[in-house]
């Protein structure tokens, strides 16, 4: 009886053995099978000017798409929030930081520590000054500037005056714009009565600008502004000399109220730039640069120290003879909201029999 007790005993010791054996491979295996998603924290300037807002919403949609999570953060403007988020970001052992820079010199040493952690750093639409991103993904902000200077050179007579608003010089993408700028115009005739930078991106230094300019001349035939924001300041500073309309606007984004006045007649162009192609191709990327994977880009751009491989994209001059084609009928904006504020649907029907 001892004996088939013994042997029982041992008989059950071999079962939960091998159980054990068993249970322990099976966790393993499940274990390999769930895999890790990609972590990307995405870090705003702000949100401020109308595009940002697009370029989360695809960004974010198509990350996800791809298997990734991502943390979105919202420096307000403010540098040192930023940096503080690019922290947090590397203490939280993200696998992509992926940064629109408030300043693009303060931010190098954050995301040269970021990289020293393992992390993948993407300069997405701006360019981060001796910071060796891994990506820089921008659209062809020279081009952005000879667009501009080329509305000007062809609608402002001979001779004319003209003022220019660029955005703040601690944005990259204002130097690259503003040198495009120059570019077409070495050989041009008009004169630059006033110009300034506006910090911030704040839309008021548009109006001051162009009241200042005022002053100094009442005979202003054009006006350059960096972006949609501060064209609308400027169009309103015009508006209450009765100047609206008269002179020639520049802008850059296709924001809503920016083509609204075009077809208004207050603005004359806005620099368009498919930021829903933008934005899913930067996750795009992302997630293969998360993966180890060649993301195959041989263009690079200097970013003071390092040549960074640069990923361009083209933007695209719109007036009033192509809004439909390309800012409706492209679907970035909606027709019935872009003539809100056309009270002769005349118009309409005249965009589209051009």
């Amino acid at each position: 009886m001892k004996k088939i007790s013994a042997i029982l005993a041992m008989l059950l010791i071999l079962i939960f053995t091998l159980t054990g054996c068993s249970d322990g491979n099976e966790d393993t295996k499940d274990t390999d099978v769930i895999e890790k998603k990609i972590q990307i924290g995405l870090s705003f300037d702000s949100f401020v000017i109308e595009r940002w807002q697009r370029d989360r919403e695809v960004f974010v949609s198509t990350a996800q798409d791809l298997g990734a999570e991502v943390n979105v953060q919202n420096a307000n403007g403010d540098v040192e929030e930023q940096i503080s988020q690019i922290d947090y970001f590397i203490d939280k052992k993200m696998d992509v930081i992926v940064v629109i820079a408030v300043d693009s010199e303060a931010c190098s040493d954050v995301l040269k520590k970021a990289e020293e952690a393992g992390i993948i750093v993407v300069a997405y639409d701006r360019l981060v000054r001796n910071a060796n991103a891994d990506l820089y993904i921008s659209f062809d902000n020279e081009e952005v500037g000879r667009l501009m200077a080329e509305t000007l050179t062809s609608e402002v007579p001979k001779d004319g005056n003209i003022v220019t608003i660029f955005g703040p010089t601690t944005d990259h993408n204002v130097t690259l714009v503003e040198q495009g700028f120059k570019d077409v115009m070495e050989d041009s005739d008009l004169n630059i009565v006033y110009t300034v930078y506006a910090k911030e991106w704040l839309a008021e230094e548009a109006f001051n600008a162009v009241n200042a300019a005022l002053e100094i001349t009442p005979e202003i035939d054009g006006v350059l502004c960096g972006n949609d924001n501060l064209a609308s300041q400027a169009v309103r500073a015009l508006s209450e000399s009765r100047l609206a309309g008269k002179v020639v606007v520049t802008g850059q984004d296709a924001d809503l109220v920016a083509c609204q006045r075009i077809v208004e007649g207050t603005q004359t162009m806005t620099v368009y730039k498919p930021v829903d192609k933008l934005a899913k191709a930067a996750a795009e990327y992302a997630v293969k640069l998360a993966k180890g994977e060649d993301i195959g880009v041989e263009t690079t751009i200097n970013d003071g120290n390092y040549e960074v491989p640069y990923v361009k994209l083209e933007p695209i001059a719109v007036t009033k003879d192509n809004i439909k084609e390309v800012i409706i009928e492209g679907g970035f904006q909606q027709e019935d909201e872009v003539y809100l504020n056309v009270s002769d649907k005349q118009e309409i029907n005249d965009t589209e029999d051009d």
